[in-house]
């Protein structure tokens, strides 16, 4: 009698049934209806109207770039809670690390050269600083249908009878949709304010060397202004920074002449064949790497087929969700491997689709190293053979060249193709990237989009005197904070700190300019080579 007592006072593993509302969109709007009420504004003066502020006199600018040793890292994703695996018993693991361009941005150790640190070598001066950077952590885009896609597949299994879901699934009985589409969420509204804090930390000291103020670049999509607005509020101060400088808004559409998104003026580059090229990589390795996990969680759901576009599916959730909601049960669906698998993913897309594995990927590079050298030699740009805007780079208003700090801001694929056409060669060393498997030197794998374009991503180039004086002599690049090495360029000779001459830099430059042929590598109709074997981001000819 007593082991039937026992035996009644077990749990049960039952099945979940679904709420009619699971997979269903929920959204949320403010300010409320009606909240706004300008007749009782006047009893909130601002501060120019109350007055009594006290004393303000400022100090020094600070240059932490040159001072500040050890360097402050970026680690943390406060206020996010740090997502585990399934099999997280391992503390190290960190899942965020494996979300490829979804991941927030973290300062990269090293890529090649483990001595080298962002502060500047000792007996250098720093006399300007070139900032290209990806906007911040964002819902998905409009042309990212698949998470909500998702929702919308379990949205209809759970309206049918024979839906039911148990174990580490059983959320998505009560789960809903609520996720917003292309503009920055909270944390990456925070996280452009914070860089931009950090910048002036870095390298406020610059602002003592201009005579007017400083021009900032983005583009007219809504996340990429309000990453341009949140970064500049950071970097000068929240009340004042819309008169501290000027920001200048380009015009992001098909066809429209714009270095930060030239994939608008590259045909090929939105292909499917050419432009697209890594979404048949990806397929071919989420068949591999997702099965074990296909047979794991299939058995939890009923009434749906969880088909490897699905799981994919959930691990972008696991990322979208983290950086919109704060916080994500996808994300534990998933082993350690599985999400080292889902990074590869992401690595191999970038790599064939805007990286040195795609013909066009220099070409959309071009434009943006041809303003970086117009900047570098105070010379304007006289030839038009790429994405660059003539009506904007002719203009010292809108195109200065006497700036000692310069800010762009982009999107991930245009930090990859940049990249590729600066030729960093030592990104891709370990290329081509294999499609049936993880390469075993995965951890000191060179292509790793994490690494390359997260959310907030930034390349620095950081113009020297060394030793230092008011003539700059040398130039490095800092790619997420780790220092890339530039021997692919030519005239640039290894060096332990990154260090190339800058003669040689532009020398090396304007031969890869003449290499890179934008009119045939974004509009000629070619195909793709196969095996593609690229590594310079160029078309083989």
């Amino acid at each position: 009698m007593l082991a039937i007592v026992l035996l009644l006072a077990l749990p049960f593993c039952t099945a979940e049934s679904a709420s009619g509302y699971a997979g269903s969109t929920v959204a949320d709007s403010y300010p409320p209806p009606g909240a706004t009420n300008t007749a009782v504004d006047n009893y909130f003066p601002d501060a120019s109207q109350v007055g009594y502020g006290g004393p303000t006199p400022t100090g020094a600018e600070p240059a932490a770039i040159v001072t500040a040793v050890p360097f402050s890292k970026i680690e943390g994703v406060f206020p996010l809670s740090r997502p585990n695996s399934a099999d997280g018993a391992d503390n190290t693991f960190n899942v965020m690390r494996q979300w490829g361009n979804f991941a927030p941005m973290y300062s990269v150790d090293s890529f090649g050269l483990p001595d080298a640190s962002p502060v500047i070598p000792e007996g250098c001066g720093i006399n300007a600083v070139h900032l290209l950077m990806r906007h911040g952590a964002r819902y998905p885009a409009s042309d990212e249908p698949e998470p909500s896609q998702f929702a919308s597949k379990i949205h209809a299994a759970a309206s049918k009878k024979g839906f039911s879901v148990t174990g580490d699934l059983e959320f998505l009985a009560t789960w809903t949709y609520k996720l917003g589409v292309n503009n920055l969420t909270p944390y990456g509204r925070e996280s452009l304010f914070s860089n931009g804090v950090a910048f002036r930390y870095r390298y406020g000291k610059l602002l003592n060397a201009f005579t007017d103020l400083p021009v900032f670049r983005t583009t007219s999509q809504d996340r990429m202004l309000d990453s341009a607005l949140n970064f500049a509020a950071g970097f000068f101060e929240l009340r004042t920074y819309e008169t501290d400088y000027h920001q200048e808004i380009i015009i992001e559409k098909i066809n429209f002449n714009n270095t930060l998104a030239p994939f608008q003026v590259c045909p090929n580059a939105n292909s499917d064949d050419i432009g697209n090229f890594g979404d048949t990589k990806t397929s071919e390795w989420a068949d591999i790497y997702l099965q074990d996990a296909r047979r794991r969680l299939q058995p939890m759901i009923q009434g749906l087929n969880l088909t490897i576009d699905l799981l994919i599916d959930m691990q972008e959730l696991c990322a979208f969700e983290t950086v919109a909601l704060g916080y994500s049960k996808f994300c534990d669906l998933f082993t350690e491997e599985e999400w080292e698998g889902y990074e590869y993913y992401v690595d191999l897309d970038f790599w064939y689709s805007c990286g040195p594995g795609n013909p066009t990927a220099a070409a959309q590079g071009l434009g943006y190293v041809q303003e970086l050298v117009s900047r570098l030699t105070h010379t304007p740009i006289n030839v038009w053979n790429s994405s660059t805007n003539s009506t904007l780079d002719s203009s010292n208003i809108t195109f200065p060249l006497n700036q000692p700090i310069y800010v762009d801001f982009t999107h991930d694929v245009v930090l990859a193709s940049v990249a590729t056409a600066l030729n960093f060669t030592s990104l891709a060393a370990t290329g081509p990237l294999p499609a049936d498997h993880i390469p075993p030197h995965r951890p000191h794998q060179s292509y790793i989009s994490s690494q390359i374009a997260p959310f907030s991503g930034q390349l620095v180039a950081q113009v020297l005197s060394c030793p230092a004086s008011e003539e700059p002599t040398h130039i490095r690049f800092l790619l997420n904070d780790g220092v890339v090495p530039l021997t692919g360029i030519r005239g640039c000779t290894e060096d332990s700190n990154g260090l190339c001459a800058l003669p040689s830099f532009i020398s090396g430059m304007h031969e890869r300019i003449g290499q890179i042929d934008f009119a045939h590598d974004c509009f000629a109709n070619y195909t793709m080579p196969d095996p593609d074997s690229i590594m310079d981001g160029r078309c083989p000819r």
